[in-house]
Formats: C-alpha cells, sequence, structure tokens
C-alpha cells in the first residue's frame, strides 16, 4: 500500500530527531522546535550559555537534510557585505560583479549573533523578511527554501549587543538551550570519552529533502483552525498588550507567527485540527522574544516566559 505524501513527510521529518541524537544527547523539545521552523519557513533564535551544543545542533541538522548549509561567524568587526555579498570590481572585463556573500543558501547559522554591532546585525533583515538581498538597487533573490538559524550567548555575557527589537520580531521562535541533566552530561562525558569527535559528523545521514519540507508545508496549510481557535490566539496577544509587567506587547505578527507554530505542531502531532494546547504549547517559544519587561518588573525578577505563563493561566480557554 503506499503511504500518503504527507504521512511519509511527516515520517522522514520525524527521523530528523532520531538521526541528530547520533551527535547530539538530549534536545529533542529543541529539534522539534527547528522543524516546525522549517515547516513554516520562519527563523529561529537559540540562546544558552556557550558550551550547550547550539553550533553542534544547527550543523547536526543540516546534515539530516538534503540542503545547502553556510554558517558565519558574528564578530565585532564583521560588515554587511561580509554576509550579503557585494559588488567587486573585475578588471580583465572592465565591469562590476556580484560576489554572492554566505546568505545565498538554504539554511544559514549565523553564530553568536549578538557579538556584532547593530549595524551587521541589521543587514539581515531583509534577508529574512523578504528573502532577497539589495545592492546598489538591485534585488537578489535568495534561493528557496532559506531559513537563518541565529544562536546567541545571553545578553549579560561579555562583548554582547543587545538584537534590535525589530530584528528579535522577524525570528519565529526563540528558544532557550538549557544546560543539561547530571545523566545527560554524563552521557555526553561517556561519549567523548569513547572518542566522539563534533567536528567529525560523518555518520550522520540526510533523512529528509527539500520535497518532504514542501509536502508538509502543503499539508499544514490544510491544518483547519477553528474560530475559537483563532479567538484565543488573539486574546493571548491582545492580554500581553495590557500587561501591567510589559512596555511592549505582542503585535499581530507575533499572533500570526503563533498560529502557525500551531499548525505545524499539530500536523506533526498527527491531527489534521489545532487545539487550544497546541497554542499554549507554542506561546512562549513563539512570544518571548516579542514582548519587553518593565523596568520595575526586571526589578523584581519577572521572566518573559514567567509573564507569558500568567497570562496563559488567565485567557479563558475555549472549551
Amino acid at each position: 500500500m503506499t503511504i500518503p505524501e504527507s504521512d511519509a513527510a511527516r515520517d522522514a521529518l520525524g527521523a530528523l530527531r532520531a538521526e541528530v541524537g547520533k551527535a547530539v544527547v538530549g534536545q529533542d523539545p529543541i529539534v522539534t522546535g527547528l522543524v516546525i521552523a522549517l515547516l513554516c519557513r520562519g527563523h529561529v533564535l537559540l540562546e544558552g550559555v556557550p558550551g550547550v551544543a547550539k553550533t553542534l545542533l544547527v550543523r547536526t541538522l543540516a546534515a539530516t537534510l538534503a540542503l545547502d548549509f553556510k554558517r558565519v561567524q558574528f564578530t565585532p568587526d564583521l560588515m554587511p557585505g561580509d554576509i550579503t555579498g557585494s559588488l567587486v570590481y573585475d578588471a580583465r572585463t572592465a565591469e562590476f560583479e556580484f560576489r554572492e556573500g554566505p546568505v545565498f543558501t538554504h539554511l544559514l547559522l549565523a553564530d553568536e549573533i549578538n557579538r556584532t554591532p547593530p549595524k551587521t546585525q541589521a543587514a539581515l533583515l531583509e534577508a529574512m523578511e523578504e528573502r532577497q538581498v539589495s545592492v546598489e538597487g538591485e534585488a537578489r533573490a535568495l534561493p528557496e527554501p532559506f531559513i537563518v538559524v541565529a544562536t546567541q550567548n545571553p545578553v549579560e555575557y561579555e562583548g554582547t549587543y543587545q538584537l534590535p527589537e525589530a530584528q528579535l520580531d522577524r525570528f519565529q521562535l526563540k528558544l532557550t538551550v538549557p544546560l543539561p541533566p547530571r545523566e545527560q552530561e554524563i552521557a555526553v562525558l561517556e561519549r567523548h570519552a569513547l572518542g566522539f569527535d563534533p567536528r567529525d559528523l560523518s555518520e550522520v545521514k540526510p533523512v529528509a529533502s527539500a520535497a518532504d519540507l514542501d509536502a508538509g508545508r502543503r499539508a499544514v496549510a490544510q491544518v483547519h483552525v477553528g474560530a475559537e481557535v483563532l479567538g484565543y490566539v488573539v486574546d493571548v496577544a491582545r492580554a500581553t498588550r495590557q500587561s501591567p509587567s510589559l512596555r511592549l506587547g505582542v503585535s499581530p505578527r507575533g499572533a500570526t507567527a503563533l498560529l502557525a507554530a500551531a499548525r505545524a505542531w499539530a500536523w506533526l502531532s498527527g491531527r489534521s485540527y489545532v487545539t487550544p494546547d497546541d497554542v499554549k504549547a507554542l506561546a512562549r517559544p513563539a512570544l518571548r522574544h516579542r514582548v519587553g519587561l518593565r523596568p520595575e518588573a526586571e526589578l523584581e525578577g519577572a521572566t518573559p516566559d514567567g509573564i507569558l505563563e500568567g497570562i496563559l493561566a488567565t485567557v479563558p480557554v475555549p472549551r
């Protein structure tokens, strides 16, 4: 019996977790978040302290996908043209030619994005939103699919810059990479004791392709969203704008990103409809970077996740 295209795509994308597990221990929720973003053509911001395998995780994910992959190490002296590309004079032809930057790829790893000044961070804005690069007034389309996965260290670490709010809003999800529990950390050390080399990913094989992503996206687009769920998403977003602890609430773009992520999660879970629980499950990763705390709330130790938790507990859930 022939397996339906959407089911085959779901199986292929589900296999990513096991394949990534060959190199990375215990980050299944993060891998799931990355798959959701792939299905939504969204970008992801990974935040965590140095040494929790953020870069290895993205490199391994790229190895499981039959997609072009490039990595940029963001540094204080990185210029916008180093990312987007620039016009270079060719003495042989006496003409200027455009040399593509690393942004011309399917999956771009922007490593430690908050270690470069805002001017260079902003160079990614057009690419992330419009999926094109403009140089000397000429727009050049980026490959399809095009997804940015950026890593950053917590902003209180030395040598980091706060990402502009406009750029943060272009990331569909912000995923927090935690320190591993004791058992997983022991498993990491056991792998290294047996000779594991994080620079050698030869054992990781491609298990999903661009065709699987296309099929998955078409299937996600067919996932039904009831009027009561749409209203719930809007109510959650509006509650953030009215919270006394927040100086900045979620915009309609944020509500749209939350809905798209909830649809993808519903499809990955094998359902053809979205439930309020799907919205709740994706609310923190989809919204935590889109809200701004008031100074007095920060002084009291409040966090975006804590505020969102309180909002989810108070907004009426449709039945």
